[in-house]
């Protein structure tokens, strides 16, 4: 970060006298969000593409997976908006439910790889020592290794499915989070009310979730909507290479996959589900642009 926040918590209380009276994470949050055009347009993005998908029952009459072989191959018409592929199911209804498998995948690893990486990344801030050098050693070992190559690897050996590659997702996330988040935590650690927290023998636990966590908030959230970006993609591209989804899942990657060889007889069936995609992506890195300029995140410096 290109500067460290007021600190919070218990120490600031001890050291310092009452603390003023400050909105809450999320009134500054929403008051940063408001400042940030790019982060406006990104989160508006996001939020059409979530409601999207929590509405896909409501908004065809089609099912995702169910097809009409008499139906194949059609273009867009006042039936199908986007036409249809070539099993006969509606590419638009199939775009629909596909946002809900995207987020619902993608929510679930990012949460997970940036609850793993923050712990891991302030542990190694705090602790220093032996731990640091072991953690930080071992993560630049995952990191020499092309991601998609150990995504693969991974589906290889455990099979597809939600929860394998939400592990697979982890494994070659984490180490990037560990690294934006400890250097963010290396700029907290050498504080006042750090050091007052351990003179006064509070656990690594508890300066982590009072000292550190409040004061690199920024950085994670700003981490969490980029490498939401990240894990979209990768998750498309392993289901596009067949490791991802089963057929007839209704994946953006695998409806690109399974409609890529009629292009040219339906380009609606590959261009739909690009579009979300893309859509997705562009919302996300927005609106992590944009927190990072208003909160003043320098990501390059922080290790990205």
């Amino acid at each position: 970060m290109s500067s460290v926040k007021e600190p919070t918590g218990t120490a600031r209380s001890s050291a310092m006298g009452p603390a003023p009276v400050r909105p809450g994470f999320a009134a500054r949050t929403w008051r940063t969000v408001r400042s940030s055009r790019p982060a406006v347009i990104g989160l508006a993005i996001v939020a059409v593409h979530v409601v999207v998908a929590l509405l896909a029952p409501l908004l065809t009459p089609y099912h995702p997976t169910t097809g009409d072989a008499s139906h194949a191959l059609l273009g867009p018409s006042a039936d199908h908006w986007a036409g249809t592929d070539q099993y006969g199911r509606d590419v638009l209804t199939r775009v629909l439910y596909g946002g809900r498998y995207a987020l619902g995948v993608s929510v679930t690893a990012t949460l997970i790889t940036i609850a793993l990486g923050t712990v891991l990344g302030c542990a190694a801030a705090l602790r220093g020592g032996w731990l640091d050098d072991v953690v930080m050693r071992l993560l630049d070992a995952v990191l020499s290794i092309p991601a998609i190559l150990v995504l693969l690897v991974i589906v290889t050996a455990l099979g597809t499915g939600s929860s394998v590659i939400v592990l697979a997702i982890a494994v070659v996330c984490v180490p990037q989070v560990v690294r934006v988040v400890r250097g963010a935590a290396l700029a907290v650690v050498p504080q006042d009310y750090v050091t007052a927290a351990r003179a006064r023998g509070e656990s690594t636990w508890a300066i982590l979730r009072r000292e550190v966590l409040p004061n690199i908030s920024d950085v994670v959230c700003v981490e969490f909507a980029m490498r939401a970006s990240w894990v979209v993609l990768l998750i498309s591209s392993l289901s596009f290479l067949g490791f991802g989804a089963d057929p007839p899942t209704p994946d953006w990657g695998l409806m690109v996959s399974e409609n890529r060889t009629a292009i040219t007889v339906v380009p609606m069936a590959s261009l739909a589900p690009i579009i979300g995609l893309a859509t997705m992506v562009v919302g996300l890195n927005l609106a992590a642009d944009g927190l990072s300029k208003a909160w003043g995140v320098d990501r390059i410096r922080e290790g990205v």
